[in-house]
C-alpha cells in the first residue's frame, strides 16, 4: 500500500457507509414488508413499464396496501417486458412478465388481497422455497452465470446505498488496500480481458500505466455502443452504473490517473442520467474527489456526450472527440497508454471491462478465472435479437457454445422456422451456419470460425433470411459510418456495396465473388481502424458459408429465400383466392391488385412495390398470397380492364 495513503480512514468511512447502506436495505427485505420492484430500463419504458409503475401505485394506495413502490433496472428478459417484482408477508419475492395495468389491478387483488399468486404471469421466485420453482430452475436463469448483470433488476440504480448493500464499492476498498503493483498481479492471475471485443489484456494497460508512474494520465470508459442489435452498456449503465463508478476508481488507483471520462452515446438519455447521478451521489458520500473516502487518494469522473458517430467508439477516434476534433482514428503506434488524452498516457475500456474489474478484488483472482476458458476468463454477455422466441440479454460463462445460447437459453427459432445462421459481433462479425453451432463462445474460437466476439450482438437468421441481402445490410451501415480517412475503407467499401447490389438485383456476374474476396482481403489490410479491417467480415463469412446463395443470385437470377425484391415477385393462387375477399385489394398503396373477370385478384408487376402489405393482410385461412422468385416464373394473367370514367350530366 502507499505510505501516502490513509487506509484506514478510507476504511473506517466505507464501513460507516455500508451501516446505513445495510440498514435502509434491510427496511426493504424485512419479512413483514411489502415492496414492487418495476423493471424500468429503456427496454421495460418502451414496452409501458412506466404505466404499470403508475397502474402499482394507484391499485395499492385504493385498497389501503404499505407496499413500496420502486423503478429498479433490466431483468435482461425482453421478450416479457414489462416485468416486476412483487413482495408480500409470507410469500418470496416473486416475479411475473407481460404485465399491463389492467393486469397489475388483478395482480394487487388476487395476490394481496386474496393470497392468489396469480400463476398464469408468474415466472419464478428469487428467494428458495419448495412450494415455488426457483429463478436458478428456469431455463434462462439456470443456464446464465449473472455476473456483470449481478445487480441489475434488483436495485434502484438511482439509489447508491441500494448498490453498496448489494457490495458495490467493496472491491475498491479491497484495492486501495493494496500496492499498485500488488494490484496488478491479482488482475494478472485473474486473466481478465477487455470485454468490449479486441480481448486485450487488461493487466497490460494498467502495466503500461505504472512504467510512466509520476505522469499526468487518463482513464476513459467507452460507452459508445453503436452496433445495432447491441444493448448491453446501455442495460449496465441504466441498472447498475456503480459498478463502473466502481470499476473507474479501481483502474484510478491501480494506474495512478487521477481522472476519468465516461464516453456515452448520447442516443442513450436514460443511461446518461443515471450514469451522471451516480457520479454526483458517488461524489456526495465521499467516494469520489480529492481524497476519496479520506484516504488522500484523488479521483473523479465526467460525463462526455457522443459526438453521434459510429467511429468513435474506435479508442483514438474517441479521444480526438472529447479532445474537440473530428473523431477520427489515428495512425498507432503511439498507442493512448503512450500518447492518448491531451496527449498524456490514456488507458480507454469498455463498460463490461470496468464492470468485472470490482469481481477480481472482491472474489480473488483465482475464484474469477475460474469461470470461463483456458485464455478467455469470465463471462460474455451477449443481447440476443432477431429471429428467436427468447430476445434479451444473456450471461453466460465463457466457452458456452453458441448451441447452447441460442437454443437452450433462446429457445431457438420461433413458429416452427428453420435456423440458418447467427450474426455475432456486430455489424464488422461474421456469419456463422448451423455447422457452427458448437463453436465455443470465446475470443480465439470465434476469431478461427471467421467471426468476432465484438460488443456482444448476436442476431438470429432464420430460412426467410437471404444472406447475400444480409451482407448487403451490414455492409451498407459500416460503409455509412467510415470516417473516410482511409482510402481503402472509404473507396473500397463502396464498391463492395455496389457489387452486392448488383447480385442482389439480380445483375451480379459469375466473376463479382472473387472480386469481392480479393477486394475484402485488400480492405482488411489497408485500413487503420477495426472498422475497416472488419467490415468485409460479414461478405467473407457469407461467401464461405453460403456460397450457393451468391450462386443463385448471380447465375439463376433468383433469391432462394425470396427477400431480394428486384428477384422477388406477389402472386395470388387462383384456387385458393375466395371472390368476395377484398382484404389484399384494401391493403395495396399503390392499387396494384385487380380483379379478373372471375373476380380473382391479380397482382399489377409493373405497378407492385414488393412491400408484403397483401400477405400480411390476406386471411390466414385462406393463405392465397405468395412469392415467387424468379420473376420469370410468375404465369401470365389477364390484362388489368381499363377503368370507367363516369361522365356527370
Amino acid at each position: 500500500m502507499n505510505a501516502d495513503i490513509d487506509f484506514e480512514a478510507a476504511q473506517k468511512a466505507f464501513s460507516s457507509l455500508k451501516e446505513k447502506a445495510d440498514a435502509e436495505w434491510g427496511k426493504l427485505l424485512d419479512d413483514n414488508a411489502s415492496y414492487v420492484l418495476v423493471g424500468a430500463a429503456t427496454c421495460g419504458r418502451s414496452a409501458g413499464a412506466l404505466e404499470v409503475e403508475e397502474a402499482f401505485r394507484e391499485e395499492l394506495k385504493s385498497h389501503g396496501i404499505e407496499a413500496t413502490v420502486i423503478q429498479v433496472g433490466c431483468f435482461g428478459h425482453c421478450y416479457a417486458e414489462p416485468l416486476a417484482i412483487v413482495k408480500r408477508p409470507g410469500y418470496p419475492s416473486m416475479l411475473y412478465g407481460h404485465l399491463s395495468p389492467i393486469i397489475v389491478k388483478n395482480l394487487v387483488q388476487r395476490f394481496f388481497l386474496e393470497e392468489d399468486p396469480y400463476f398464469e404471469i408468474f415466472l419464478g421466485a428469487i428467494e428458495e422455497n419448495d412450494m415455488f420453482p426457483r429463478m436458478a430452475d428456469l431455463p434462462r436463469y439456470g443456464l446464465e452465470t449473472r455476473r456483470l448483470l449481478r445487480r441489475c433488476g434488483l436495485i434502484d440504480p438511482e439509489n447508491i446505498m441500494h448498490a453498496i448493500a448489494n457490495d458495490a464499492y467493496r472491491g475498491f476498498i479491497i484495492t486501495l488496500s493494496k500496492t499498485r503493483e500488488e494490484a496488478l498481479e491479482i488482475c494478472k492471475a485473474s486473466g481478465l480481458r477487455g470485454l468490449g471485443g479486441g480481448g486485450f489484456p487488461a493487466w497490460k494497460k494498467r502495466q503500461m500505466l505504472i512504467s510512466r508512474e509520476g505522469e499526468e494520465c487518463y482513464l476513459i470508459c467507452n460507452a459508445d455502443e453503436g452496433d445495432p442489435g447491441a444493448f448491453m452498456d446501455r442495460t449496465i449503465l441504466e441498472s447498475d452504473p456503480h459498478s463502473v463508478v466502481e470499476g473507474m476508481l479501481i483502474e484510478g488507483w491501480v494506474t495512478g490517473a487521477g481522472e476519468g471520462f465516461v464516453y456515452v452515446r448520447d442516443e442513450y438519455p436514460l443511461a446518461v442520467a443515471r450514469i451522471h447521478k451516480a457520479i454526483v451521489q458517488a461524489r456526495e458520500t465521499g467516494l469520489l474527489g480529492e481524497s476519496v473516502l479520506g484516504s488522500g487518494f484523488g479521483f473523479d469522473i465526467k460525463v462526455i456526450r457522443g459526438a453521434g458517430a459510429f467511429v468513435c467508439g474506435e479508442e483514438t477516434a474517441m479521444i480526438a472527440s472529447i479532445e474537440g476534433k473530428r473523431g477520427m482514428p489515428r495512425v498507432r503506434p503511439p498507442y493512448p497508454t503512450e500518447e492518448g488524452l491531451y496527449g498524456k498516457p490514456t488507458v480507454v475500456n469498455n463498460v463490461k471491462t470496468l464492470a468485472a474489474a470490482p469481481l477480481v478484488f472482491t472474489e480473488g483472482s483465482e475464484k474469477f478465472a475460474s469461470v470461463g476458458t483456458e485464455t478467455s476468463k469470465g463471462t460474455a454477455l451477449f443481447a440476443l435479437a432477431g429471429k428467436t422466441a427468447n430476445p434479451g440479454l444473456v450471461e453466460v460463462p465463457m466457452g458456452t457454445t453458441l448451441r447452447e445460447v441460442i437454443f437452450d437459453i433462446g429457445g431457438g427459432v420461433p413458429s416452427g422456422k428453420k435456423f440458418k445462421a447467427v450474426q455475432i459481433g456486430g455489424p464488422s462479425g461474421g456469419c456463422l451456419p448451423e455447422s457452427m453451432l458448437d463453436t465455443p463462445i470465446d475470443f480465439d474460437s470465434l476469431i478461427e470460425a471467421g467471426a468476432i466476439m465484438g460488443s456482444g450482438g448476436m442476431v438470429i437468421l432464420d430460412e426467410d433470411n437471404c444472406m447475400v441481402d444480409t451482407a448487403r445490410y451490414f455492409l451498407e451501415f459500416t460503409q455509412k459510418e467510415s470516417c473516410g480517412k482511409c482510402t481503402f475503407c472509404r473507396i473500397g467499401t463502396k464498391h463492395m456495396l455496389d457489387k452486392l447490389t448488383d447480385i442482389s438485383e439480380g445483375k451480379g456476374k459469375p466473376e463479382d465473388i472473387d472480386y469481392l474476396l480479393e477486394l475484402a482481403q485488400n480492405i482488411k489490410m489497408g485500413s487503420l481502424c477495426n472498422l475497416g479491417k472488419t467490415a468485409p467480415n460479414p461478405i467473407l463469412t457469407t461467401i464461405k458459408y453460403f456460397r450457393d446463395e451468391y450462386e443463385a443470385h448471380i447465375n439463376e437470377k433468383t433469391c432462394p429465400a425470396k427477400v431480394c425484391k428486384s428477384l422477388t415477385a406477389y402472386y395470388i393462387l387462383p384456387d385458393k383466392c375466395v371472390r368476395s375477399c377484398d382484404a389484399c385489394v384494401g391493403s395495396c398503396p399503390p392499387e396494384a391488385i385487380y380483379s379478373n373477370s372471375k373476380r380473382i385478384k391479380v397482382v399489377d408487376q409493373e405497378l407492385c412495390v414488393k412491400c408484403d402489405s397483401c400477405m400480411g393482410a390476406c386471411p390466414p385461412e385462406y393463405d392465397a398470397v405468395i412469392k415467387i422468385s424468379p420473376v420469370s416464373e410468375v404465369p401470365p394473367s389477364e390484362p388489368r380492364p381499363e377503368k370507367k370514367e363516369t361522365v356527370k350530366e
